[in-house]
């Protein structure tokens, strides 16, 4: 089943009838929604502005016979329900486990390898503190302990106060839902004991170098562990509530093992794929090279449906926004449709990105030094994400300081990631595919300019030259790249400002504050309007679980209404 490309049939297709729900954009949220929309009995249309689906999520071959995960590169935080509901490896799911999941090489001849092998997990630690070792497996089960008081907040919508005019027994169906939600949360936190729940409060509203400092001694382990918590942000590791982004190292799972981040066959194309597959099974109509321009709007405040940049009309009195929040509401949106509060919320939401992407093609492997190996096979230090420019928490720090001050980091911060180990479907034998996730970009450097050719080619060799630190010969292994840097991310991608998660995510843009205040719960001031996408609760991330929730939101809504 491929999607439907925008042609004249599939055009008179769209604007012949009226349906049940449009979804603006296919990214993996967008077709998490039309999946159950589908399978809850409604007709669905996805309109996909590219002429390939999976949004941030997808594949595509920029060199020829290299298929690269372009943006996205990692699964873990694919929500188990979606997983198990959706069928999706029926649908063509298939997720390759990574063991060991880490290696950190340093520029002293040392490396650290970690993984969900304990005992590896010890003897490399041990390599650098004992003491640290023994400390390891307690910060794990801590934050696992803590996950499971996540589980019940991911799965859920947000429990939002009423925000149309209702009946008193919606009223009242609102705040007993509502205390449900509450008592859950209590049972949940009284499980867990005061002493932990103080625990959970400093990692939530800590700096992750504060909360890694109370846990290890060694620079090597903190600075590992705290790259998770500055991910795709602009914030430092002393940036207070960067801890709570250390959750994301045990959040996810995959396959039932808690933590275990994996590569996914075919690249991360192969999860759209796959619920795609699900959501046209279900009956969804998915059309590429469709771009939503408007939407349209009658009464001044009820949607109706939308209009295409070609000019089509397209009718349904449901509309689900897999789009950024600034983009739905500052551009998609009529003028004056929107109270004047609401606006002024979205337009000074923190869509701010110092984040490069470099996807590459190599004729063979790195070889660290570190590893004393030279043989053309992948070892165990090619296997997981590789951190390169991150042996102390002051060296992470550093880098950011330099897209403070507006200018891309001197040592930037890199993820290297080789998922052509594990996946033999995407690039040629003996080749391979590698994946680089850069910090930290200014989106307007103030010493050059993106769209200057030298520019980019200068930070991208920059990027080059320090992996030869590490492993010598790496610049003259590639064959060819793609670079994505905030302004591309926007620009190609859909993604305010470049930023991956569809707008930060700080303690002041989650739960009930995302995308913003009295609006967390996927509706909007547009009677018919819904979000579905990263940048409403729980935020970003190959989660699903945002496109889950609206879409079970809309089913529940349509039933009030019946």
């Amino acid at each position: 089943m491929r999607p439907r490309s925008l042609s004249s049939a599939a055009n008179a297709t769209l604007k012949g009838r009226k349906w049940d729900a449009l979804i603006i954009g296919g990214g993996h949220n967008g077709l998490t929604a039309a999946a159950y929309l589908a399978r809850g009995g409604l007709s669905v249309a996805v309109l996909e502005r590219r002429h390939v689906i999976g949004g941030a999520a997808v594949t595509e071959e920029l060199v020829p016979g290299f298929k690269f995960s372009r943006c996205s590169y990692l699964q873990s935080l694919l929500r188990p329900s979606v997983i198990k509901e959706l069928e999706l490896p029926k649908h063509g799911l298939k997720l390759l486990k990574r063991n060991p999941s880490s290696f950190t090489p340093c520029l002293d001849g040392r490396y650290l390898l970690l993984g969900p092998d304990k005992g590896l997990n010890h003897s490399e630690i041990s390599k650098f503190s004992l003491k640290d070792a023994d400390a390891y497996p307690r910060y794990e089960n801590q934050l696992e302990n803590f996950c499971k008081f996540m589980d019940l907040v991911l799965d859920s919508s947000p429990p939002e106060s009423l925000q149309h005019k209702s009946s008193l027994n919606e009223q009242l169906k609102n705040k007993l839902q509502n205390s449900v939600f509450w008592a859950s949360c209590l049972r949940q936190a009284s499980s867990l004991g005061q002493k932990e729940m103080v625990e959970f409060m400093d990692l939530l509203l800590a700096p992750a170098s504060k909360v890694l400092n109370n846990w290890f001694e060694t620079d090597v382990l903190k600075a590992t562990l705290a790259t998770d918590a500055v991910i795709g942000s602009t914030a430092s590791v002393h940036t207070p509530g960067s801890g709570y982004v250390l959750l994301h190292h045990v959040m996810g799972e995959t396959g039932g093992d808690r933590g275990v981040w994996s590569y996914v066959e075919g690249g991360m194309g192969s999860i759209s794929k796959a619920i795609c597959n699900a959501a046209m099974e279900a009956g969804a109509h998915i059309v590429t090279n469709s771009e939503v321009s408007q939407l349209l709007i009658e009464d001044s405040s009820t949607v109706c449906g939308v209009i295409l940049a070609d000019g089509t009309k397209v009718h349904s009195s449901i509309v689900l926004s897999n789009a950024t929040p600034y983009r739905t509401f500052m551009e998609l949106v009529p003028n004056d449709a929107l109270p004047d509060d609401f606006v002024r919320a979205i337009k000074h939401s923190d869509y701010s990105s110092a984040t490069t992407k470099i996807n590459v093609a190599v004729d063979k492997l790195p070889q660290f030094e570190c590893c004393k190996l030279n043989h053309p096979h992948a070892g165990p230090q090619h296997v997981g994400t590789i951190h390169i420019g991150s042996e102390s928490m002051e060296e992470i720090h550093s880098a950011s300081q330099d897209a403070v001050n507006g200018v891309p980091s001197r040592r930037p911060v890199i993820e290297m990631t080789i998922p052509s180990t594990l996946d033999k479907t995407i690039s040629p034998p003996g080749m391979h595919v590698i994946n680089l996730f850069v910090q930290y970009t200014p989106y307007k450097p103030l010493d050059g300019d993106w769209q200057d050719h030298e520019y980019r080619e200068s930070f991208a060799q920059k990027c080059f030259k320090l992996i030869d630190e590490y492993a010598p010969g790496f610049s003259t292994s590639v064959i060819g790249y793609d670079m994505l840097t905030p302004p591309d991310l926007e620009r190609e991608i859909g993604l305010t400002g470049g930023n991956i998660f569809h707008g930060a995510m700080g303690l002041d843009s989650l739960f009930l504050m995302r995308p913003v205040k009295g609006w967390s719960n996927y509706k909007t001031p547009l009677q018919g309007l819904y979000l579905c996408g990263s940048g409403a609760h729980p935020g970003g991330g190959v989660m699903g679980a945002p496109g889950r929730n609206a879409a079970r939101l809309v089913l529940q809504d349509l039933k009030k209404t019946t």
